[in-house]
């Protein structure tokens, strides 16, 4: 039976045996990788996200359960990106230039399931051996069985081809047991789906999709983020949201000194 490693994210050398957890096996439950406090506020802000999302969009939205662009719908999300181990676990399986490729919640409808039910992948490329992309999955609920907690076979990185509904049943972990400050970090070539939440209650859910340095993002964050906002990060953060992999729009950007040019080197 397959099996994924949980690691306390207080102890000493935690992001440095995550990282080789999920190189070697696919995945590992990060506990404690934020606050209980943050997990709840990140919780309210996501519900008033999605209480917007369905004004705007009405019940017929594509994307039911998913807000996209988080950093954007509450303070405590772009708290959640300050966070030091958020950022050293990307950057130690995926290079110091590690950026976000997209941060998005996913929730899964009382008594249903969505387009996370299905058996998938989070990045369609497959390179044998290198790893492009991870997750990590952030449950604001706690997982349980009964509301549809996240499946994932782990060692499934290396496969090319979607497995079968039956090798998937006969090989998956199910995250029941995950709690708020918890999360589960995972080659994004892990095959996984969520379960059916029989409940009565929305099971909510943050994701975090990281990429290497020069790689396209899933929005162009520093364009969509407002300057007076973004004036308040610190350069780590900047550096972890896009900012300094921007291609030039003019010669003068181009030729600016390293430290100031859109695109920066060494980034990967």
């Amino acid at each position: 039976m397959n099996t994924i490693r949980s690691i306390e994210m207080s102890s000493a050398g935690a992001v440095a045996e995550a990282a080789e957890e999920v190189r070697e096996n696919g995945a590992v439950v990060l506990r404690g990788i934020i606050s209980a406090d943050l997990a709840g506020r990140l919780r309210d802000e996501l519900t008033r996200a999605m209480d917007e999302d369905l004004a705007r969009f009405g019940p017929a939205h594509v994307f039911p359960g998913m807000v996209h662009a988080l950093m954007l719908r509450g303070p405590s999300f772009l708290e959640l990106l300050s966070q030091d181990a958020i950022r050293a676990v990307g950057r130690a399986i995926l290079g110091h230039g590690a950026i976000v490729h997209a941060f998005n919640s996913s929730c899964l409808p009382p008594n249903a399931t969505n387009y996370a039910g299905r058996v998938h992948v989070d990045s369609p490329r497959h390179v044998p051996g290198y790893a492009t992309n991870i997750g990590i999955a952030m449950p604001l609920d706690a997982f349980t069985i009964e509301n549809g907690a996240m499946e994932i076979w782990p060692q499934s990185f290396g496969m090319s081809e979607t497995p079968s509904d039956q090798e998937f049943e006969a090989n998956k972990v199910v995250l029941a047991g995950l709690l708020p400050g918890d999360a589960v970090c995972f080659n994004a070539r892990c095959f996984h789906k969520s379960g059916i939440n029989t409940t009565a209650a929305w099971r909510h859910a943050a994701t975090l999709n990281l990429c290497r340095a020069y790689m396209r993002q899933q929005f162009d964050f520093p364009r969509m983020i407002p300057a007076d906002i973004s004036a308040k990060l610190s350069e780590d953060v900047q550096q972890f949201l896009g900012y300094h992999v921007r291609m030039p729009v003019s010669m003068d950007e181009f030729l600016a000194p390293p430290d100031q040019r859109p695109y920066r080197p060494g980034q990967e």
